[in-house]
């Protein structure tokens, strides 16, 4: 854990003071929720979306820890807190969650993070399944309503139709199958629209968005001109320095990358919980 700590710190010192390397001023903020006048039709379009219902078991096989809460979700809960302050300080609402490869667990985190903000009562999330090619929210959660989250994004459907609340602030939006030309559709002149809609209904404080890996395909940097920052998931003992580093870069010329989260740590500190540090 230390080892790799210190190594992408020093990647990470060397680049910022090479010749050429710049600040990145990311997109800018989403504006903050409309005044008291609007929150009746936003609690109503809250309470009219159907409630999703997830077996206890199933949260525990699948490792989504924050959902009984407790010990478990100690580190998530710190990773939350973390994740808060560095948005509330930038005023920023839309958080992207990637990795360089495949099986790094980044959904895993995604839903982690998501139903830890639900125990905040006075703060409202949507989580959206931005993974077109390889969707698996709706099978890790028992979600058999076939959802269709590209739809709403290419303005071929409603997004009260392809969501669900979880308890009064969580909204999960997935996808029943992958989705052809999922890169085009990212960086489509629609789907601007359809982000800025949805967000006028439901004003979240904050809006998860669970990316597919970015070493795979070009989907993550079609998109990243839409997110105010991006959080990035590395699996210990299979994703290299090299590939945090790699990543990094790309990210930090479009948005600004709050931290690397070390995820599937057979063997951690106590005091790292699930690795993340910015």
């Amino acid at each position: 854990m230390e080892k790799i700590q210190n190594a992408i710190a020093k990647a990470r010192a060397e680049r910022d003071t090479a010749p050429g390397s710049s600040v990145n001023v990311g997109r800018p903020s989403v504006g903050a929720s409309t005044d008291a006048a609007n929150s009746s039709q936003v609690l109503e379009a809250w309470d009219s979306l159907p409630e999703l219902k997830v077996d206890n078991r199933r949260m525990e096989k699948n490792r989504i820890v924050s959902f009984s809460g407790g010990k478990a979700a100690s580190s998530i809960d710190m990773m939350r807190t973390r994740i808060l302050q560095q948005m509330r300080v930038n005023n920023w609402r839309r958080l992207a969650i990637t990795s360089g490869t495949a099986d790094c667990g980044k959904s895993t985190i995604s839903l982690n993070l998501a139903f830890s903000l639900s125990q905040q009562s006075d703060f409202r999330t949507i989580l959206m399944e931005m993974d077109l090619r390889r969707p698996s929210l709706a099978k890790t959660l028992g979600i058999k309503e076939g959802h269709n989250l590209a739809a709403v994004l290419n303005g071929s459907a409603r997004f009260e139709d392809n969501a669900l609340r979880y308890g009064k602030n969580l909204i999960i939006s997935t996808n029943k199958g992958a989705w052809k030309n999922p890169a085009e559709l990212l960086q489509g002149a629609q789907l601007p629209k359809a982000l800025a809609e949805i967000e006028a209904t439901y004003e979240p404080d904050m809006v998860i968005m669970d990316m597919p890996p970015m070493l795979v395909s070009e989907d993550v940097m079609a998109f990243l001109g839409q997110v105010d920052c991006v959080l990035l998931v590395a699996a210990a003992e299979a994703t290299t320095i090299k590939q945090v580093d790699m990543c990094e870069r790309e990210l930090a010329a479009q948005t600004n990358v709050m931290g690397v989260v070390l995820n599937k740590c057979r063997y951690m500190e106590a005091e790292y919980g699930y690795g993340y540090y910015g």
